[in-house]
């Protein structure tokens, strides 16, 4: 199973209606196969994500954030881990919105 605790991810490319951005950086904790998150920056002030890792790295999650609007945001990803030649973990996450316009996306985020 990877471990992903205490490791800081931030979005390189990221679907047009997703709210976060390259300043947007995600500080991933780890107990078991039980992970959770608090990230902040680009458009979202505050966001939490709770998700379960399974034998593979693979994370499923649910999110909830406020954007710089003041709009309670939630959503659901998928997120499948690769690991690099230097050791570092990128992630390429599908997820969809489950709340507001209920659409689809797709992001990748790189260790940092």
């Amino acid at each position: 199973m990877v471990n992903y605790n205490n490791k800081r991810f931030k979005p390189i490319s990221s679907s047009e209606n997703s709210e976060t951005t390259s300043d947007t950086i995600f500080l991933y904790k780890q107990n078991g196969n039980i992970l959770t998150s608090a990230y902040t920056g680009g458009n979202i002030i505050e966001g939490h994500l709770i998700g379960l890792v399974d034998s593979n790295g693979i994370i499923n999650m649910r999110y909830h954030q406020i954007n710089k609007n003041g709009d309670l945001m939630t959503g659901i990803c998928v997120s499948k881990p690769k690991i690099n030649p230097n050791g570092k973990i990128t992630l390429y996450e599908s997820w969809e919105w489950t709340s507001g316009d209920k659409s689809k996306g797709t992001s990748i985020l790189e260790e940092i």
